[in-house]
């Protein structure tokens, strides 16, 4: 088997779809954590960014929280009460420590995430799978694969771990990221909406069950992402005007407590779809299973 170094692939029949980065050589200011980067459309087109140069520490499709018991797992500078966003010594790491599945279309494996000096906060169990969803539709247009991301999250006995975010520790205007976050890629303006609004300031902070984002890849040929699998009380965080990205934030409004010995499971599926969808159409896109068939 590759040193954890090398990227894991994920494949649909034979189109590779998504590279999973499992052991990042990153600065530890920069949140260092297993991302998927690049992840393709069938046709090719990349819908993930990563180390962009406004936020280098947003890493492709990842779970990344910023304040875990203190902790600093997201990257970047640390949100304080009563001060702003401030360079601390605090951050931690989400390692890999051993896979359990590796094949063409499933990855599974223990993660363990840890404060700066070591210490184990959480570990975790991560399964990643590619499904794909091709002819979905009256008229089979749809050229699409699924991504679902089911993870369980387990607190040392002995210690509650508590998940924050720059809204829980005092910032406002609905900055309450951490969770799965996808960082996308957008030549040009990127729009996003969900089964009852449109615009990043309405969806942001909803709990709709799906929600779209459309942008232009590099290539110059648009894609559409409709992600699902909010859990109780998340709530999807969404940006399109600084940059494109989509979040199912865990601690959106207040903080979320993992009570010692026990678990917190997440399970998030992903759309990733050739062309521009609209509403309609990223509605039967999120309710799509396997084999193309809408959900009735």
């Amino acid at each position: 088997m590759s040193t954890g170094r090398e990227p894991a692939r994920l494949w649909v029949g034979d189109t590779e779809v998504a590279r999973y980065v499992v052991d990042p050589a990153l600065d530890a200011r920069h949140g260092p954590r297993p991302y998927l980067h690049p992840v393709r459309t069938l046709g090719g087109t990349v819908v993930t960014d990563a180390l962009p140069a406004d936020h280098v520490w947003h890493l492709g499709a990842s779970l990344a929280v910023q304040d875990v018991n203190g902790s600093n797992l997201w990257g970047g500078r640390t949100y304080v009460r009563d001060v702003g966003y401030t360079w601390r010594e605090d951050h931690g790491r989400i390692a890999h420590t051993r896979w359990s599945r590796r094949s063409a279309d499933r990855l599974a494996h223990r993660l363990e995430w840890r404060d700066p000096r070591g210490a184990v906060l959480l570990t975790e169990d991560r399964r990643l799978s590619a499904v794909p969803l091709t002819g979905a539709g009256p008229a089979e247009e749809l050229s699409a694969w699924r991504l679902d991301v089911d993870y369980t999250l387990r607190a040392p006995d002995g210690q509650d771990v508590r998940l924050g975010s720059p809204a829980t520790n005092g910032r406002p205007d609905g900055a309450g990221y951490g969770g799965f976050f996808w960082r996308a890629v957008s030549t040009g303006p990127a729009s996003v909406f969900d089964a009852s609004a449109t615009g990043e300031e309405a969806v942001n902070g909803s709990a709709e069950p799906w929600v779209a984002l459309v942008g232009t890849g590099p290539d110059g040929r648009a894609y559409t992402l409709v992600f699902g699998g909010l859990g109780d009380g998340d709530r999807w965080f969404t940006r399109t005007a600084m940059y494109p990205g989509v979040g199912v934030a865990f601690a959106f409004e207040r903080p979320v407590t993992i009570a010692a010995g026990t678990t917190r499971r997440g399970r998030h599926a992903v759309v990733v779809a050739d062309g521009a969808l609209d509403r309609a159409a990223a509605a039967l896109a999120a309710t799509t299973p396997p084999g193309g068939r809408p959900a009735t």
